[in-house]
């Protein structure tokens, strides 16, 4: 197959690093082995992504600042075309979630959640390139160089509860192995790439899960993504392939109800999509300013109910958003009787 000179170079350089990280993974020196493996193995997915786009004539380069696009954009191009399934671009993005923990904090993997995780990647990375560069691993590299593990691979399921009830183990009083727990939280959440388009592991969801596990909340509720989550192992040794999928039934939307405290461990990320309104954005789809919007949120109560409102804390600032549930309840006050009824009835200090 003909490739374009641009799409030719980053392919070479996605087996290259391919290359190093699986020479990495199968040797013999465990000092700085998981993160360079993430390393490698991300960089090696974001050229081999890239490489598609080139390929198909797409964009890679953002217009405005005239710099190449990042990985997550380069997926997300490729998953709209069409050119790789969710389920591919999920393992693509396991790996970079955990390669950015790594890289700008610390991460504790595994041994077996390393194994899948790259082993999910190489199945996505050989069907890439037979795909669309009619390629192969096989034809790169030798099937010796795979990446091998000497334990039995548990289901994901178990590999799930185990490393939950570790975690839960290591957060126990008086363990003072606090670091480690946190950094097995954040694998755990980065594998929840696999169900999701945005993963973001932020401190505090950190803080929330290990609030939720201190406390006894059942695995469930607390990665109820992940549990949701099932993966397909075909093969054996060094043609092993797996897969992750969505089980049968399982719902698509992980929060339910209107409490944001009523699960242990709500992505920070689903709260900025539930709370999305800002005071202004919200006085702007009710037509009204925003003091008088603020008097019909006070008349209302709007702002007591933890279904409507949250303030969201960026540094030293603090910001209110709002959520659909608080629109829908203020456009069905929303007549000028009552808004009039809201701004005489204002604290007589905002007059």
């Amino acid at each position: 197959m003909k490739l374009k000179r641009e799409a030719r170079t980053l392919k070479s350089k996605a087996i290259a690093s391919l290359r190093r990280g699986l020479e990495v993974f199968n040797g013999h020196d465990d000092h700085g082995r998981t993160e360079s493996v993430l390393l490698h193995l991300q960089h090696s997915s974001e050229m081999l992504t890239k490489a598609l786009l080139v390929q198909k004539s797409k964009e890679v380069f953002d217009k405005q600042k005239g710099i190449a696009i990042g990985l997550e954009k380069a997926l997300n191009v490729a998953t709209a075309s069409g050119y790789i399934t969710p389920a591919q671009a999920g393992s693509i993005r396991a790996i970079d979630t955990m390669r950015d923990a790594a890289q700008h904090w610390m991460i504790v993997v595994p041994e077996d959640a390393l194994f899948v995780t790259a082993r999910a990647l190489i199945t996505t990375l050989d069907e890439v390139l037979a795909q669309h560069f009619a390629d192969t691993l096989a034809d790169n590299l030798p099937l010796r160089v795979m990446p091998l593990s000497t334990t039995a691979l548990p289901s994901f399921d178990v590999l799930v509860d185990r490393e939950f009830r570790h975690i839960a183990e290591l957060l126990a009083p008086n363990k003072r192995a606090r670091d480690e727990a946190r950094g097995r939280i954040r694998t755990l959440l980065a594998m929840e790439a696999h169900v999701t388009e945005t993963v973001e592991v932020s401190e505090r969801d950190i803080d929330r899960i290990e609030k939720a596990i201190r406390t006894g909340t059942q695995v469930d509720q607390v990665f109820p993504r992940l549990v949701a989550l099932s993966s397909n192992v075909t093969g054996e040794g060094p043609t092993l392939r797996v897969h992750f999928s969505k089980k049968d039934g399982a719902p698509v939307r992980y929060v339910s109800g209107d409490d944001p405290e009523a699960a242990g461990a709500i992505r920070e990320v689903d709260l900025q999509k539930k709370y999305h309104m800002s005071p202004t954005a919200l006085a702007d789809r009710l037509g009204l300013t925003v003091n008088k919007c603020k008097a019909l949120r006070e008349l209302l109560g709007v702002d007591q109910d933890q279904a409507n409102m949250m303030i969201f804390e960026f540094g030293s600032q603090r910001h209110a958003r709002f959520s659909d549930n608080a629109l829908r309840i203020l456009q069905e006050h929303n007549h000028p009787e009552i808004v009039e009824e809201a701004w005489q009835a204002r604290p007589r200090r905002a007059r």
